[in-house]
């Protein structure tokens, strides 16, 4: 059997269970989950020595420390999982929610929110999105097809094995979650293209794989991740809070697609923050690279090229550039942003209303960290991606984002 028949083979079963899925009870869908975080519980150690196999192929190839990061799974880590499982079993089930109302012909309308269908991944080594994706899917009424990095493949099929496990001990569909095990490039490439069987395919990862992913598709897409955010400490904001603010966006978590990677300075508070801002980003060993007004006031800082304001570093790499308005901000923002996260750190309420109304991105935030924006962090218990498009959602993408609308029509004997 070829690649593509094992794969249209894998993804017809998904479909035949996504039917099934579709006529599952709130409260069935919601003990499935509770028994995927009770077996993650009971059988952690397994996967944290699944995932030590993957780490160690991983150093041996070059990966860089921040990808490692994102690859790697913790006892918390794990334990983050299950308490995000058992937050999304409290959360409203979204589908079945409708209105109704009646026309003049003497039709009755009802709008009601129904699962997509099969939903289909292809993400990077994050096992995370393994476990939030099936959560998110399974709860909506869904099918899901996970296509992982090569870098996790042994985390990721340990952790399918349970989620599978769970399924049938709740007598459900196991086929309901499903994992490609080829981590060839062409296995992506065959799911970009399955019409017929996926009806929508959400990438997760960096810049080249979501790029590969829109470009080839030939089934819907939601494009996610890629996240060039930004942060603008304006000329009234208190120095303070901008340091404290910028350190959390960029060093809390860099290989993450909410971290800050350009900071924007306004030049009347450049001095007072940017060589106090330095010190503190040198405790992380954040590297800086910025224009020639930040070069003066940070010696240390390597020269931006413009490649670097439009890059998404996802390390400990940090572009500065200073500006002379809220304007030139939203202007470089609005240029180089992905659509995903920025803030703006000021005392001034008509600029941070400005930057609210102008900048074009999922996310705006005025004195916060973009690494808020996340599904758990906005009380969606967990997100499968974020949007940075406008259809058909945007932002952090959780239940309601795995639904579509459907409209029941009565009548009787209405013609028109």
């Amino acid at each position: 059997m070829s690649l593509r028949e094992e794969m249209e083979l894998m993804c017809t079963c998904a479909r035949v269970a996504s039917h099934k899925m579709a006529l599952v009870d709130t409260d069935k869908k919601n003990s499935a989950l509770l028994k995927i975080a009770e077996l993650i519980e009971k059988e952690g150690d397994g996967l944290i020595e699944a995932n030590k196999l993957d780490l160690a192929a991983a150093e041996a190839n070059g990966v860089p420390g921040a990808m490692l990061d994102r690859l790697t799974i913790t006892k918390t880590r794990l334990a983050n999982m299950c308490a995000s499982l058992r937050d999304l079993t409290e959360l409203d089930d979204p589908v079945g929610k409708s209105e109704s109302w009646s026309r003049p012909s003497g039709i009755e309308i009802t709008r009601t929110r129904v699962p997509l269908g099969v939903v289909a991944m292809i993400y990077e080594a994050r096992p995370n999105v393994t476990v939030d994706s099936a959560a998110l899917c399974l709860k909506t009424g869904n099918a899901v097809v996970l296509r992982g990095g090569k870098e996790a493949i042994n985390t990721n099929m340990a952790i399918v094995r349970l989620i599978k496990k769970a399924l049938d001990e709740c007598e459900l569909d196991p086929h309901a979650v499903e994992l490609v095990m080829s981590t060839e490039r062409e296995s992506a490439n065959i799911l970009m293209t399955m019409r017929g069987y996926i009806d929508v395919l959400i990438p997760r990862g960096g810049k080249g794989l979501i790029k590969s992913v829109v470009e080839n598709a030939k089934v819907p897409v939601i494009e996610t991740g890629a996240g060039n955010c930004h942060t603008y400490v304006d000329e009234s904001a208190d120095v303070d809070m901008a340091i404290k603010v910028a350190v959390n966006a960029k060093c809390s978590r860099p290989s993450v697609c909410n971290a800050m990677e350009t900071l924007l300075v306004h030049s009347s508070i450049a001095g007072a923050l940017l060589p106090r801002l330095a010190e503190e980003m040198k405790k992380y060993g954040v590297e800086i690279r910025g224009c020639a007004k930040t070069r003066v006031l940070v010696p240390d800082a390597k020269e931006a090229t413009d490649e670097d304001y439009n890059t998404e570093y996802n390390d400990y790499i940090l572009a500065i550039k200073v500006v002379n308005s809220c304007t030139e901000a939203i202007d470089h923002v609005n240029k180089y942003s992905t659509g995903h996260s920025e803030a703006i750190i000021t005392e001034n309420k008509e600029n941070a209303d400005r930057f609210l109304k102008e900048v074009n991105s999922a996310a705006v935030y005025v004195n916060a960290s973009t690494r808020f924006t996340d599904g758990g962090e906005f009380g969606f218990g967990a997100e499968i991606g974020i949007s940075t498009q406008k259809l058909h959602v945007r932002g952090p993408m959780g239940l309601p984002a795995l639904t579509t609308e459907k409209y029941l029509i009565r009548g009787n004997g209405a013609v028109r």
